[in-house]
This record gives structure tokens, C-alpha cells and sequence, in this order.
């Protein structure tokens, strides 16, 4: 990032802080930042001379207990992850770990003590500064990370080739791979649960679930997963596959497999993906399985795509959904978390004259662009990390199926995109009951369906109380269940696993904190909890479907079907 770049010209994490030098480096920094253009900073580092000394103060008191450490050579020990090996220990790599850490505590420290009055800029501020920061790691740089060099000495230089050939092929593919491209392949060891695509069209493939039941329940569920990702992340490997559990458990599975977009489908609009995409899905769901009134399940933007497409149609004088299921889901924009730095006027008007159509221009939002940036987001644990390993190293990372599939991402056609961002992260109006689509208003109090919500403890993409927040939205009887963990990992966890832990709290609060102080913790996962909630929504149990599809609509092909492999 530009504005990352300019940070560092102006301060160095390994010189010795000084707060009245660092205060210019920043009020330097930020007149040159686009991110502050159009910002009156003048009173932002107008900061009280007593904390200032007092920080100072602090910052010698510390810089000299680490000298006094390493002129009497006594080892050092870190709890921080990047610096937990033995060859961190030493004086010479240990005190250039702790110097870093000291002096990046200490501006951290400084920039919360800024008098910046816009939540936004102070957020933004404080994001660039963690951002250089984690770049400035020792760890990430190969003459000052030990485990580096010892590697390289070890291998004879054949670290340092494998690292390039990493470098290279991560260039190529255009994003940082988490996890390598060979370790699985879809159809094979990921997304293998039995059944056959009943349905596409340019926008989706449907697939109906084999049953492994002799009766199942007689109200179909039908799933509505992300349009950003692949939707194999519900259909993982057998042991942690959402979907196999759910077609155990004797339920009747439909599922939506988005069609990665390409150049043919630039010009694609949000309402498309509502009317060809969840809205078609009911209609053939319904026409398979003989049932109007569907159980239906979305997560993340999908549940964002089937509560519009729900609310379009009951506006147009259809029936409730029998269910309504929302994992890690926004309906209610005021909180998105770290993504929010991001996103101004600028950045969304830049996209829509570019591939939103503004000026007749469409093309596609890359996916490995919202991979890297929400990787960056965290980038300690989803960013540098892999450098590290992959570029200093020369390590192959781990084998991991979430990872493989964070990898596996998928592009959006400009026009959706553009549209979900302004009215969404930007002006958070999808929420006010006036916007239209189809010609009908987007009003979510219109849903009275019995509504389960989930949201995870440590979600850095959908935060856990604006996942909360849809309960003052939607008009039924709503259940929200909060499960330890983040986006994903939160979801997916198996009972057998027997990992993590969920609150519940039958009421409801106005603040989530009120709701959290009083809620019941539980071990491992909450999975069982959402199986005894839909299990009373699934109506009665019928002999199983012997066969998948219908006369109308015959099966095409095998699960996961092609467009998932695109």
C-alpha cells in the first residue's frame, strides 16, 4: 500500500523512540497520506506535554532494562510466536526481536494518544501503523530472522531456492497461497458427498444431496452459500463436511454452486444474482421436492443475497420460508470491523466508473484481490507468517482445507459488487426498508419466519454484534447462538471434534453485551443446538427419494458439479 510506504520513509522501527520526533513523523506522514487529504489534522498531534513525558519516561525505564539484558547476556524469551524459537534467544537476535517490540509498543502507544476526533481516521491511522508494524518484523527480513539463516546453512542454499520457487509461483497465481495448490482437488478429497446437479443456469449449478437415511424429513433445506468463495466450505472432507452431516441427520439437501464469473457475466447486476440466482433456486427447489414453503440457510454475503431475495418475493405476495438460518451474517452494516478502513466515497466511486458500469465500463472485482485483502487484515497470522516460511524458508505450508479453500477464490461482476458495496459497507442503507429491487423495497421486517442466527466470538469480518443486530430486524421468533472462534472456523466444527465452546441466552437483549453477560456457555460445538432447532422446523419423515431430480428436471451431472472447478 502507497500510503503503508510513506509511513515507513518517515519512521524506522529500529531507531529509539522519541515521542517529540515521532509525533513529526507522523503529522508528516499524515499530510502526505490520500487517506487524510481531505482531513483538517492540524489539531491531531496537538498531545498533552505530560503524557508525552510520561511516555517517554516509560520508553527509557524499559530501553534500559533490555540494555542491562543484553550487556549481561542473559537469554531472552518471547511469547510472541514469531520469536519462539530457541535461536531467538541468543543476544544478538533476541535483543533485535525485543528492540522491535519495545519500539513498536511504544508508537502504538503514541498514535492512541493523538487527538483525532473522526473514528474513521483515528482507525485508519491506527491500521497503517500496525501495518507497518508487522512489516517491520526482524522475522520477515533473511539477515536478522536466525531460523532463516540456520535453515540455509542446513540445506546448503536449498531453502533459499525453494523459497524463490514459492515466490514465483505465488506471482503467477497473483495471491499468497496458504496453502499449496496440489494438496487437494475438489470432487476427490474435497466436496464428496454424494449427489447430482438437478439444475443450472450461467449463474449457478443446483445440487440435490443423495440421502443416507432410509426416511428423511419433508421439508427440504435449501442452501444459499457465498457468492465470494467456493461453496465446498460447507462440504469440506467427510469428517468436518457440514452438508454429510446434515444429509446423515435424514434431511433433504438442495445447494446452490455459484458460477465463478468471468467476462461474459461483467455486466451482471445484484438484482440478477437475487432473480436468476436465490429466486430461481426456490423455484426449482420447490418444483423437485413438491414443498412451497422451504427451510432455507444462508452464510455470509449469501445470506445477505437470500434475505433480499426473500424479502422481494413476500413483497410480491409469496408465502414466509418455513425457516430461515443466518451464519456469520450482515444484514446490518454500522459495525464491519477492520474491512471498514478501507471503504470511503472514493475507493467505491473509483470502482463504479471502472467496473460498476458508471460510465458504461463493466468488468470483473478479482477474487485473489479480496483474498489478499482480507488476508491483510490480519497480517501476523495471514500475511507474514507465510513469507516467512514460504519465502525465507523455503517451507511447503501446511496441508489445511480451510486454507485451501480460502485460496480457491472467485471473481464478482462489477455492477454487484459496486452496488453491494455502496449500499452496504458505505452508506448501510440495505437495512432502511427504501431501496428497491425488482422493483420492490428491501424491507427485512417483512420476514416472520422462525430465524436462527449464528455469529462468531472473534469474526474479523462479520463482528459477532453486527451478526446480533439482525434480531432487531427481522419480525419472527429469532434464536442467536454465539460460537467461539472466527468466520469460518467458527462454522465449521464438528461435534466429533469436540473443540471450542458456544453461548446461548433464550432472551433477547437491546445490547449484545446484556445478551452475553447473562448467556449459558457450552462445551464443543454448537452444531447439536442447530439440529434441534431445525429439526423441529423439518416437518414429518418420509421414505427417502430413490431418485434425485424430476422429469422437469433431470439430473445433468455428479456433485460437486462442474462450475465449482472453474
Amino acid at each position: 500500500m502507497a500510503t503503508q510506504d510513506t509511513l515507513a520513509t518517515y519512521w524506522s522501527v529500529q531507531t529509539p523512540f522519541v515521542t517529540t520526533i515521532a509525533i513529526e513523523q507522523l503529522r508528516l506522514w499524515a499530510t502526505t497520506s490520500s487517506w487524510f487529504k481531505e482531513c483538517d489534522t492540524s489539531h491531531w498531534f496537538e498531545v498533552d506535554q505530560t503524557k508525552l513525558e510520561q511516555l517517554q519516561n516509560d520508553y527509557q525505564v524499559e530501553c534500559v532494562d533490555l540494555g542491562n539484558q543484553l550487556l549481561s547476556l542473559q537469554p531472552f524469551n518471547f511469547t510472541d510466536r514469531r520469536f519462539n524459537s530457541e535461536n531467538w534467544n541468543t543476544p544478538l537476535f533476541g535483543s533485535v526481536a525485543a528492540f522491535y517490540l519495545l519500539n513498536s509498543k511504544f508508537m502504538l502507544s503514541l498514535v492512541n494518544l493523538l487527538n483525532i476526533d473522526d473514528k474513521k481516521a483515528a482507525e485508519r491511522m491506527t491500521f497503517l501503523v500496525e501495518q507497518t508494524v508487522a512489516a517491520s518484523a526482524p522475522s520477515n527480513f533473511f539477515y536478522t530472522n536466525p531460523d532463516a539463516l540456520e535453515k540455509a546453512i542446513q540445506t546448503n542454499g536449498g531453502s533459499l531456492v525453494s523459497g524463490l520457487m514459492n515466490l514465483q509461483q505465488d506471482m503467477v497465481e497473483g495471491k499468497l497461497r496458504q496453502c499449496d495448490k496440489g494438496d487437494f482437488e475438489v470432487g476427490v478429497n474435497l466436496a464428496t458427498t454424494a449427489g447430482e446437479v438437478v439444475f443450472q443456469n450461467e449463474f449457478f449449478q443446483l445440487i440435490q444431496y443423495a440421502p443416507k437415511t432410509r426416511t428423511q424429513y419433508e421439508i427440504p433445506i435449501l442452501i444459499v452459500p457465498p457468492a465470494i468463495n467456493k461453496f465446498y466450505i460447507l462440504d469440506l472432507q467427510p469428517h468436518n463436511s457440514f452438508i454429510k452431516h446434515l444429509v446423515e441427520q435424514g434431511h433433504r439437501v438442495f445447494l446452490i454452486s455459484w458460477r465463478n464469473p468471468d467476462n461474459s457475466m461483467a455486466n451482471k447486476t445484484w438484482e440478477d444474482y437475487l432473480q436468476d440466482g436465490v429466486i430461481t433456486a426456490m423455484r426449482v427447489t420447490r418444483a423437485i421436492s413438491g414443498v412451497h414453503d422451504l427451510n432455507m440457510l444462508g452464510f455470509c454475503i449469501g445470506g445477505t443475497l437470500l434475505s433480499c431475495a426473500l424479502s422481494v418475493l413476500i413483497g410480491r405476495g409469496d408465502s414466509q420460508p418455513n425457516s430461515l438460518t443466518l451464519f456469520t451474517c450482515f444484514l446490518d452494516y454500522e459495525d464491519t470491523g477492520p474491512i471498514n478502513v478501507y471503504v470511503d466515497e472514493a475507493l467505491v466511486d473509483y470502482q463504479e466508473n471502472t467496473i460498476g458500469g458508471k460510465n458504461g465500463s463493466v468488468g470483473l472485482f478479482r477474487g485473489e484481490d479480496m483474498c489478499n485483502t482480507f488476508s491483510i487484515l490480519r497480517p501476523d497470522e495471514l500475511w507474514w507468517n507465510y513469507t516467512t516460511s514460504k519465502y525465507l524458508k523455503g517451507e511447503k505450508p501446511r496441508t489445511f482445507d480451510i486454507l485451501y479453500w480460502n485460496n480457491d477464490s472467485t471473481n464478482m461482476p462489477g455492477p454487484m459488487y459496486c452496488w453491494y458495496l455502496r449500499h452496504t459497507y458505505l452508506q448501510n442503507d440495505l437495512k432502511s426498508g427504501e431501496l428497491k429491487c425488482k422493483g420492490i423495497p428491501v424491507d427485512f421486517t417483512v420476514i416472520k419466519a422462525p430465524t436462527y442466527l449464528y455469529g462468531s466470538e472473534k469474526d474479523h469480518i462479520v463482528p459477532w454484534k453486527s451478526a446480533y443486530a439482525t434480531t432487531k430486524l427481522l419480525s419472527g421468533p429469532i434464536r442467536f447462538v454465539l460460537g467461539a472462534s472466527g468466520h469460518v472456523a467458527g462454522v465449521i466444527n464438528p461435534p466429533a471434534d469436540n473443540k471450542r465452546n458456544y453461548w446461548t441466552n433464550d432472551t433477547l437483549t437491546k445490547n449484545p453485551d446484556d445478551w452475553l453477560k447473562k448467556a449459558e456457555r457450552h462445551e464443543g460445538s454448537w452444531w447439536p443446538d442447530w439440529f434441534a432447532w431445525i429439526n423441529q422446523h423439518a416437518g414429518k419423515k418420509t421414505a427417502a427419494t430413490k431418485v434425485l431430480g424430476s422429469p422437469e428436471y433431470p439430473s445433468i451431472e455428479m456433485a460437486p458439479g462442474s462450475y465449482v472447478k472453474s
